[in-house]
């Protein structure tokens, strides 16, 4: 496809959203700064003030039946992946956000689930997606009680399109983090069923580099703009949305350091 014809098609997340999504995969040429513009100030990461997940706790919630038959596989390989990256070099990297009283540690992943009701429909909003999570934590034993360490991370099955803020998977957004109340932290991934959030990798690749990236700014800015950001670049995995590393047997994305003033 045309240069033109990307940049045509490119949709802008509202600001106010722009902080929690993980963006589509564009070309590097398409985003480059136009001649005669100047191009933003350097990253800097700032503490907003807010909560920060010292130890996170991963559920991982699969919606839909099909995470019990063709995508079964899938599912387990991401439950795999968590299990690895929540006592990786990854969480490592994220002790420079550390602030007295709040040491950013390894977590785990504490269980999973398959929710069969309520069915989907071909288009699911961040409301349905909030309505879900909090009948299931208050109806479904096998869900853990919301702590401040707590994350749930919603997968949704192929053929399912998301909407939040405005904007729609596979045309403004690739997944995105959130908190109901300031007290329930999730994240929900939308399948990867377009180029613009395959970014050229395998479907369990595009997962893991996106997964890790909601993961990373979940920790560091858990309700969005309340914990460490950047009010032109946005979270730590904003800033380098895309650019991904091999961590293990798993596909990564690389995160800002304010300390290397660079993606790492």
């Amino acid at each position: 496809m045309a240069i033109e014809t990307v940049r045509d098609q490119l949709v802008i997340p509202a600001r106010e959203d722009a902080i929690r999504i993980v963006p589509l995969h564009v070309p590097d040429e398409v985003v480059a700064t136009a001649p005669g513009v100047a191009p933003p100030p350097a990253p800097q990461l700032t503490y907003r003030g807010g909560p920060l997940m010292t130890a996170a706790q991963v559920f991982t919630l699969f919606w839909g039946p099909a995470w019990q038959a063709g995508q079964a596989q899938l599912a387990g390989q991401l439950n795999s992946f968590f299990d690895f990256i929540l006592t990786s070099p990854l969480i490592d990297q994220l002790k420079e956000y550390d602030r007295p009283g709040l040491s950013i540690g390894y977590g785990s992943r504490i269980g999973t689930a398959t929710i069969l009701r309520p069915g989907l429909r071909r288009t699911v909003s961040d409301s349905a997606v909030r309505h879900m999570l909090q009948q299931e934590i208050a109806t479904n034993p096998a869900l853990p009680q919301p702590t401040a360490n707590t994350l749930y991370f919603v997968f949704l099955p192929t053929g399912v399109s998301l909407t939040q803020g405005g904007g729609r998977s596979c045309l403004t957004f690739c997944g995105y983090h959130d908190a109901i109340n300031g007290q329930i932290f999730y994240a929900v991934m939308p399948f990867p069923g377009c180029a613009g959030c395959l970014g050229g990798l395998s479907t369990l690749d595009a997962l893991t580099s996106t997964s890790s990236h909601e993961l990373c700014e979940s920790i560091t800015d858990p309700v969005p703009g309340q914990g460490w950001s950047d009010d032109v670049h946005g979270e730590i995995g904003d800033i380098c949305a895309w650019k991904t590393k091999q961590l293990g047997p798993y596909t990564v994305q690389l995160e800002w350091s304010n300390a290397a003033s660079s993606c790492v």
